[in-house]
């Protein structure tokens, strides 16, 4: 990393709920019946781009940050055309780990909330670890 984040250092990620957002899309065979509200694991994934635009200004060349730990309450369901809002806010870091606390909210308020931690690595050291993994 070419710098570091201060403790409080905050960022953002929004998207309005599409079709491919609803737990309705996460079905994989018939009978896998979700209901039409955003998904976990689309809030989770917003949550998670917010978090790795804290730390984006700070990487180097060739780095990235990955999720390594998610802790999430999802507490209230949000439509299809409302746009959901997550903040990623450093709390600190752990070790080598860097540790945030995430919020989404809709219009009408909070719909979950709460840890996640990210690493920062070499693009190139995750390719080779995912092609050690295909080789298996």
């Amino acid at each position: 990393m070419k710098s570091e984040p201060a403790a409080g250092a905050r960022a953002s990620a929004s998207l309005v709920v599409g079709e491919r957002d609803l737990a309705s899309a996460v079905g994989l065979e018939p009978g896998d019946e979700f209901p039409r509200v955003l998904a976990t694991a689309r809030m989770v994934a917003l949550m998670e781009v917010a978090a790795a635009r804290v730390l984006r200004p700070h990487l180097d060349r060739g780095e990235l940050s990955v999720g390594t730990l998610v802790e999430i309450v999802h507490t209230a369901a949000t439509p299809p055309g409302a746009t959901v809002t997550a903040e990623a806010t450093l709390v600190g870091r752990d070790g080598k780990l860097w540790v945030f606390e995430v919020i989404a909210s809709d219009p009408a308020g909070e719909v979950g909330r709460g840890a996640h931690r990210r690493a920062v690595i070499s693009n190139e050291r995750l390719a080779a670890g995912a092609a050690k993994r295909r080789a298996v």
